[in-house]
């Protein structure tokens, strides 16, 4: 009987461990919100880089997502850009811009759960891809926290910040990241480093 009786305490203050420790659990992510790492990112041959396995943006957010403990989600389009010939992708992407085209996306993911959204891309003619406007444009913004980066090869981001503010109303967006492609290709760990750096200014 008293075997019993003592089993049967271990048992509750098991349960009850564990409920405590997942309520804690729960009150931390709320506190600290989800967040999601987005990026649109082509391998194939890209300038400066010749031709890549994987795309710049796309290695410099996988170091965000691990970085922050972010889930991560690759914007890709219907309509796949040519990876075989970087002069015919940028002539697609500068034809794109001039009409303010939206291509359709393969898939889209609901923003609703996260409370930050890391948004990257490549400096395409001084602006984000294309793509990027028709996700942005899908989704309502209100309240999030939108934080840029991007890969470029000496434009930086160009004022994509301030059209990305434009575009998601009732976001606050903050100060984003610049990494040129080629030392994301060739050099990982500096641009591990600016990753964490430009994290750590940013408090996350």
């Amino acid at each position: 009987m008293k075997l019993k009786s003592l089993f049967s305490i271990v048992m509750a203050a098991t349960l009850l461990s564990g409920s405590l420790f997942a309520q804690t659990k729960t009150s931390k992510e709320t506190q600290m919100g989800k967040s999601l790492v987005v990026y649109f990112s082509l391998a194939g041959d890209q300038y400066n880089v010749g031709i890549i396995k994987e795309g710049n943006t796309s290695i410099i957010a996988k170091f965000i997502a691990e970085e922050t403990d972010s889930e991560l989600f690759e914007l890709q389009t219907a309509k796949p850009y040519p990876t075989d010939s970087y002069s015919r992708l940028t002539q697609i992407a500068k034809d794109e811009q001039n009409k303010k085209a939206r291509p359709a996306l393969k898939a889209d993911i609901d923003i609703s759960a996260y409370d930050t959204i890391y948004l990257g891309y490549p400096n395409w003619w001084g602006d984000m891809p294309m793509p990027l406007y028709t996700f942005l444009e899908a989704h309502d913004w209100k309240g999030k926290t939108v934080i840029p980066f991007c890969t470029h090869e000496g434009s930086g981001l160009a004022g994509t910040e301030s059209r990305i503010r434009s575009t998601c109303k009732g976001a606050t967006v903050e100060k984003g990241l610049a990494v040129q492609g080629k030392v994301a290709q060739t050099n990982r760990s500096a641009a591990k480093k600016a990753v964490q750096d430009w994290l750590a200014k940013l408090g996350k």
